[in-house]
């Protein structure tokens, strides 16, 4: 394989500049093929990686699985979000990953070694977008999504996940049986500073976006015991 790090694209930049997420509601049922997984899965592991750790693994949920993960979810839901949920609630909670032909579970893992724990779970997001660009370029719809499982202690140990394990992303993948709307985007100027010196006030754009006077939202994720101080 040749190594493209730097080569023109204008049909690249075109893709990227009018990359959309695809709503649940507006995909079919054809997922990709195995082939087709297979060369997202490797687009998505030549993300950045700080010190070669391959901080994130995957796991997939297809086919029959979408189903049987139904009660999983629903032993979650009870044990962590409502212990008396009426049967009804139960049974919708359940059908989660049935709402697309397959999702892709990409779990941020924290590796022994040197590099800070922040930059392998930067690398672990930037897995996410590399996966969801690679599925879009076959021709598929994506839908990156956490959702209150994403942080179920009972829905991480059925999976298999530890303390060093958080979930980065459930990316929902499937045909497009309607293409979705552009939706508003940041404005840069908002965002962006060209720093010239000391004095430099940088645009952080907090009179923008965000929710003002909702307080600092919770860390959502789980830290392992042991982690080195920065001192």
């Amino acid at each position: 394989m040749t190594v493209k790090a730097a080569q023109k694209s204008p049909e690249l930049i075109d893709f990227l500049l009018a990359r959309r997420s695809v709503s649940l509601k507006l995909m079919g049922d054809q997922r990709p093929t195995d082939d087709q997984i297979n060369t997202i899965l490797s687009a998505a592991i030549r993300s950045p990686d700080h010190g070669k750790m391959a901080p994130w693994y995957f796991i997939t949920i297809k086919d029959d699985a979408r189903k049987t993960i139904g009660d999983v979810l629903k032993r979650a839901y009870t044990a962590d979000q409502d212990p008396h949920a009426e049967p009804a609630k139960l049974e919708l909670e359940s059908e989660r990953f049935l709402r697309a032909p397959m999702a892709i579970i990409v779990v941020s893992r924290i590796r022994e070694g040197k590099n800070p724990v922040w930059e392998q779970i930067l690398s672990a997001g930037a897995v996410c977008t590399h996966l969801s660009l690679a599925a879009h370029a076959l021709g598929f719809g994506v839908n990156w999504l956490t959702e209150w499982y994403s942080y179920s202690p009972t829905f991480r140990a059925a999976l298999g996940l530890d303390a060093r394990d958080n979930i980065a992303g459930v990316l929902y993948i499937g045909n497009v049986v309607e293409m979705p709307e552009e939706r508003e985007r940041p404005t840069l100027s908002h965002l962006t500073t060209d720093w010239t010196g000391t004095g430099t006030r940088p645009s952080k754009g907090d009179a923008h976006y965000g929710m003002a006077g909702k307080g600092l939202p919770s860390l959502g994720m789980v830290l392992p015991d042991g982690l080195a101080d920065d001192a």
